[in-house]
């Protein structure tokens, strides 16, 4: 059976995907039972001595310091949850909620948070049984967690709100019901250390990221095809060259377009039809590799924060105390979403650059808009519409959301992150530039069939007929939506990218 197992310290991006998008199960570890059972000991002594204690013997936020008794504990926590649910918009989708839940579950596992064993593998057979609450898009700020996104997650896990199961939108109780699972009642800090974390966000971005990855290699395959259609001049590309400024990701994409050009019949050298090319083909690997290098950093602000303790107060049982700190804020989350936002916009920007260069006849030697039939048919013309739409779209949605603050709580919090908002739209942005790059290779292949495509490089080749495999060459005008959305269902599986490292070995964003 495949799974994921979880100890708050090793989980990976891999696994994250596993989860959300394979269906893998999720356990826990042996060693992550014992930390979270002390932690919860160490809460329970709290409670019994009633010691004032933010979140578990006092109110949440503005009224921090009004006292809570023992009695009320359990209202304290149900009270959290019901009120602070306000989210609004359409919910997650499914992938992006699992991988919420997984990344709440390893984030209380670490034994930090004082949640009851119980409770935590309530929410893990939640995952493992297909139970996934609704969660709307949008209400959170990214500051104190992402308390209203997840405080809908933790509605059901207490018999309310709604999930889906099976596909089918039901009552949270019911869900709970056809699952065998008995909704929980919260007891103390249990309802804080299930909202007060930044697992939305950081579950959007780590996908979005990983998404990002895999676009990069695709992006270099892609503008291969296209200096193949346009003759570009490999020069540029030459080790040498980048050996002198030395940037990681533009090392790894001059790599990588001479990896996939190997063998190509359809390229020049410097000199043989011009002395250089354009930016948009000649700077593939300093445009490009900036935004690896950006990803990259993305990369590894992700994998700290899924082994994170992201809780408040965090609970410390080997010294018998709870400080109240600052980890739930979205911060160190939200800026690298924002410069993740930029990279992708940027891969997108210089795609629909090429995709302009091979449908102007003035910029190549290519029949106009790549229709034989020039006039009566309009061929690629309003496809590279479409891709100036999304990469304009693209720099709107890369304003950045963490430049801007509104303080919430009656002020006591006085800086929020947007952390969760700069996640959305980073994997806005990515579908966007998925689209761009599709219509990228849709129009390179076509390029190519006007010259020799027997004559591609090893990997081009292979892109070019996994295209191809879905999509007829244009000869008359057709629906182009339909030829867009197929090449888009290729790039969104990173089935071009597999094949191509199949054949000519594994593409880095990094050298």
């Amino acid at each position: 059976m495949n799974k994921v197992v979880l100890d708050g310290q090793s989980l990976t991006i891999e696994d994250v995907v596993n989860v959300a998008r394979h269906g893998y199960k999720v356990e826990i570890s042996e060693d992550a039972i014992k930390r979270v059972e002390r932690a919860r000991k160490t809460v329970d002594d709290f409670v019994a001595e009633e010691a004032v204690i933010y979140g578990i013997t006092t109110g949440f936020g503005k009224f921090e310091n009004v006292h809570i008794s023992q009695e009320d504990t359990k209202d304290l926590q149900r009270n959290l949850i019901i009120s602070h649910s306000c989210g609004v918009g359409t919910p997650f989708d499914e992938e992006i909620v699992r991988a919420v839940m997984l990344l709440r579950a390893n984030a209380l596992a670490i034994g930090n948070s004082g949640i009851r064993l119980t409770t935590l593998k309530t929410l893990i057979e939640m995952i493992n049984k297909g139970v996934y609450p609704v969660i709307p898009e949008k209400g959170s700020l990214g500051a104190s967690g992402d308390l209203a996104p997840l405080s809908h997650m933790v509605l059901v896990l207490i018999g309310m709100g709604e999930a889906f199961v099976d596909g089918k939108r039901v009552p949270g109780s019911v869900a709970m019901e056809k699952a065998g699972l008995t909704p929980v009642e919260l007891t103390s800090k249990e309802g804080l250390a299930l909202i007060n974390g930044t697992q939305v966000m950081t579950a959007v971005g780590c996908l979005a990221v990983y998404d990002a990855y895999q676009l990069c290699k695709l992006a270099d395959i892609s503008a291969a095809l296209s200096i193949e259609a346009l003759s570009g001049i490999t020069d540029a590309f030459d080790p040498r060259i980048h050996k002198v400024r030395p940037h990681k990701g533009q090392m790894s994409t001059a790599s990588n377009l001479l990896q996939v050009l190997n063998g190509s019949g359809l390229t020049t050298r410097q000199g043989q039809l011009r002395n250089q090319d354009a930016y948009a083909l000649r700077c593939v690997p300093q445009i490009h590799g900036a935004s690896k290098d950006a990803i990259q950093y993305v990369l590894d602000k992700v994998n700290i924060e899924i082994n994170s303790v992201t809780d408040n107060p965090i609970i410390l049982p080997e010294d018998n105390l709870a400080f109240s700190g600052g980890n739930f804020h979205g911060q160190p989350m939200a800026l690298p979403f924002d410069f993740l936002g930029i990279a992708l916009a940027e891969i997108a920007n210089s795609s629909e650059r090429r995709i302009e260069r091979l449908v102007n006849p003035q910029l190549n030697d290519l029949p106009a808009f790549l229709t034989p039939k020039g006039g009566l048919h309009s061929g690629f013309m309003i496809a590279q519409y479409a891709a100036a739409a999304l990469v304009s779209e693209n720099k709107v949605l890369a304003h950045p959301a963490s430049v801007d603050s509104i303080p919430s709580s009656a002020n006591q919090e006085d800086h929020v992150s947007m952390g969760t908002i700069a996640a959305r739209k980073a994997r806005e942005i990515l579908k966007n530039a998925q689209n761009v790059i599709a219509i990228e290779l849709l129009a390179a292949a076509q390029g190519v069939d006007f010259k020799s495509p027997e004559k591609l490089g090893l990997g081009t080749k292979i892109a070019y007929d996994k295209v191809r495999s879905v999509v007829e060459k244009w000869v008359d005008d057709r629906e182009m939506y339909k030829d867009m959305n197929l090449v888009y269902n290729l790039v969104q599986g990173h089935d071009i990218t597999k094949a191509v490292e199949e054949a000519v070995g594994e593409l880095s964003i990094q050298k």
